[in-house]
């Protein structure tokens, strides 16, 4: 089976800090995720100076302030794009980043990364869609807060404009931070793929690793989930992110999972054929039988070993007389 893409979200969990973004690199690379994700944004073109935060920013701050400012004290510079790509570059993991405006879509153009990914705050803003359709590259879009028909649209947008559906990858997202495992729907990744026919994952906010490993399971190629240093660190992602040891075993677990999961064709394994013998049956001699005397349901029945003639020719065996004697329990062999 084709193995998943795990990208390691580090958002904003780098506080602002170029340092901590690079430790949070290495942390990623070392715990197994294929891509490092960041948010390319300036402020100024992201959030009027009044919008309120979010509740989970306000809870998870402990801060009451204006988005704009929250935001203001994590916006990476040009020049923090170019030394976190290198980062990557040593640590051996790829780079990626989401734009939340017509001007970072610009940017990230010219960074040559692998894929653009279209944040779910984004799948409504048309003049944001048409640009995004024009990246030479695949694109991942999320879709927190979105319906179908909200969906659709987006997707629409995107062919329409030049994007192929084996360019797009659809990720079935839940915008809360972090989000209730009782409302998170796992089985819309099934409804995804049946209504666009194109690739899908899921962005994963939830507590823990359980549900980012099921989502494997029903079929996600891509899986993005938060990264932090420190869940107790201040900002409004720490909380619902992975430390890198719970990272870690997120990937060996979704490593496992998906060498468990196989073509879906049966086949015997050489294990199991080893092991039929043990755990089948056989006909017996239920007691002593003599030669010539009739099989009868008093003097045959079914027990182990497995290496005998197989009970599915029970009632083909009544009837028949005995070519051999035989003691209780002997395998029937006629």
């Amino acid at each position: 089976m084709k193995k998943s893409t795990i990208i390691a979200e580090a958002g904003v969990n780098h506080n602002g800090d170029i340092n901590m973004a690079k430790e949070l690199i290495k942390s990623a690379s070392i715990a197994g995720a294929d891509y490092v994700k960041f948010q390319s944004f300036k402020v100024n073109s992201l959030v009027t100076r009044n919008a309120e935060q979010a509740k989970y920013q306000k809870e998870n701050t402990k801060k009451i302030e204006s988005q704009y400012s929250m935001l203001k004290r994590l916006e990476l510079t040009k020049e923090n794009h170019y030394e976190l790509i290198e980062e990557c570059k040593k640590n051996n993991i790829g780079f990626l980043t989401s734009a939340f405006d017509i001007e970072g879509i610009e940017f990230i153009k010219s960074l040559n990364v692998d894929f653009l990914k279209i944040p779910s705050g984004e799948i409504t803003n048309l003049p944001y869609l048409k640009l995004a359709a024009t990246f030479s590259k695949p694109i991942i879009i999320s879709t927190g807060m979105a319906n179908l028909s909200e969906i659709d649209n987006a997707i629409r947008v995107l062919i329409d404009n030049g994007k192929n559906k084996n360019e797009i990858t659809i990720l079935h997202c839940v915008t809360e931070y972090p989000a209730p495992k009782n409302l998170i729907n796992l089985n819309f990744i099934k409804t995804l793929k049946k209504c666009f026919g194109t690739s899908v994952g899921y962005s994963d906010h939830t507590l823990g690793i359980e549900i980012a490993i099921a989502s494997i399971a029903l079929g996600a190629e891509i899986l993005e989930k938060h990264i932090t240093l420190d869940k107790s660190l201040e900002g409004p992602d720490h909380k619902a992110s992975l430390d890198p040891h719970e990272f870690s075993q997120m990937v060996l677990n979704i490593r496992t999972v998906e060498d468990s999961l196989g073509s879906g064709i049966k086949q015997i394994t050489p294990i199991e054929t080893k092991n039929a013998a043990v755990a089948r049956k056989s006909i017996v001699a239920k007691r002593k039988i003599l030669k010539g005397e009739l099989f009868t349901i008093d003097n045959i029945t079914v027990k182990r070993p497995g290496t005998g003639i197989s009970p599915m020719s029970f009632y083909e065996i009544l009837g028949n007389k005995s070519k051999n004697n035989f003691e209780e329990d002997d395998l029937i062999v006629n």
